[in-house]
């Protein structure tokens, strides 16, 4: 099939999809695609199977194994998500809760990466399986940052505090930038090619740093040239350019293009004094919307790819009760600090369950070197997030109406609209 051929399949099945879900089932949107993607996957495998002679199923299955979903992801898609997902965030709001979000988005992603790398090596090792510490260190760090995509279309439809969604939103789109160097760092230390751990973490704080101030840079000059015009398709033209410049750019500079556009998203997405602005709003909200639901599709197709064993299925259990319980202990102090301090009832839960694993994850163990252990860790790195999507995804929202409740007067949200503070 040529790639217009897939594509058109694929944005086929994702509008039919989301249509039926939203005439029957109604559930979450990301849950829903990931659905009409493994049931997709199933369908083909199947046919494959019994039917060699189905032309369209073969095909669709060579032409999903020959997709690098990695570079999909990586490469293409995610500067957008995570530009648009920095766009609908409260500045200031960010700026008041940025202690909560620097640990969990830097220190909570390496002690989650310690505690689930080390757990998953000694039960890999209990059960038998050759994982050597280094390798299992690499999925802890792949596995903790949480996913932008999935937790910005989860918050959508849990009704939470002003308080509480910024952090999950603000913990999302800094994390994975974060992650994706630690990984890095992992997978050339147990490749035998690692910097010193100096070097590592000055190569780490550059990337990062560089990547904020070109993202905040380049809003700023976008900003300035918007407010000269009054012409809606010319600034949402700027606003591509601005997404799509900045995460290539900090690539080329070999600085982070994750955190370069959250920085310019935020920036954008602050300005109060464009008429236009409400419309850029929707605008990449669209697009949001869109790419979403064709990710959470190419995640459930990716079914095709990963390839299963049942001895491995106690390996993936215990994984996804580490990555909970590692999610516990990095939560538990911001957690317990808002459901006391700040009047945020159930709080702890809502962060630990708010912390979703998606395509980010599955893309970074395909972008793994072809060694010995890739295909165990793409196994137990799937499972986890496909449990993360469908399970925490489905039950977020019921979740955060039971335990949750809205703020009384001169509690939380009131206390965010006095004087800011470091929490």
């Amino acid at each position: 099939m040529t790639f217009f051929q897939l594509a058109t399949l694929f944005i086929a099945l994702v509008a039919a999809g989301g249509w039926l879900n939203a005439r029957t089932l109604r559930l979450p949107h990301g849950v829903a695609m990931l659905a009409v993607g493994l049931f997709g996957a199933i369908a083909l495998a199947v046919a494959a199977r019994f039917a060699p002679s189905a032309v369209v199923a073969q095909g669709v299955i060579r032409s999903v194994r020959q997709m690098d979903f990695s570079q999909t992801v990586l490469g293409y898609l995610l500067g957008f998500l995570l530009f648009a997902g920095a766009m609908q965030v409260d500045l200031t709001e960010l700026a008041r809760r940025r202690n909560a979000v620097w640990w969990l988005a830097t220190l909570g992603v390496l002690v989650s990466t310690v505690l689930v790398g080390v757990g998953v090596w000694l039960v890999a090792g209990w059960l038998g399986f050759s994982l050597p510490l280094p390798w299992a260190l690499a999925f802890g760090a792949l596995i903790s940052p949480t996913d932008p995509v999935a937790v910005l279309a989860t918050l959508r439809r849990g009704q939470l505090s002003a308080s509480l969604r910024v952090v999950l939103q603000g913990e999302a789109l800094f994390n994975d930038g974060v992650g994706i160097v630690v990984f890095s760092a992992l997978v050339a230390f147990a490749a035998g090619a690692a910097p010193s751990p100096g070097q590592a973490v000055l190569q780490a704080a550059v990337q990062a740093a560089g990547g904020l101030g070109l993202g905040l840079l380049a809003g700023f000059v976008v900003i300035r040239a918007m407010r000269v015009i009054d012409d809606f398709a010319i600034e949402a033209s700027l606003s591509l350019a601005l997404a799509m410049g900045v995460y290539a750019g900090a690539q080329a500079l070999h600085l982070s293009g994750p955190i370069a556009a959250v920085g310019a998203g935020l920036l954008l997405g602050d300005v109060r004094d464009d008429p236009a602005q409400p419309r850029l709003s929707s605008f990449w909200t669209l697009i949001d919307e869109i790419l979403n639901a064709l990710l959470f599709f190419l995640l459930g197709l990716e079914l095709l790819v990963v390839r299963f064993d049942p001895s491995e299925a106690g390996l993936a259990l215990a994984a996804i009760a580490l990555v909970l319980g590692a999610r516990v202990i990095v939560v538990l102090p911001w957690g317990a600090y808002l459901h006391f301090r700040r009047d945020e009832r159930g709080a702890p839960a809502i962060l630990v369950w708010g912390g979703l694993h998606g395509a980010l994850s599955v893309a970074l163990a395909l972008s793994l070197p072809p060694v010995a252990q890739k295909p165990l860790i793409l196994a137990i790195t799937y499972a986890v997030c496909v449990f993360s999507v469908a399970m925490q995804g489905l039950t977020f929202a019921p979740l955060a109406a039971r335990v949750s409740r809205s703020p009384a007067p001169g509690s939380a949200d009131t206390a965010l609209r006095s004087p800011p503070e470091s929490a």
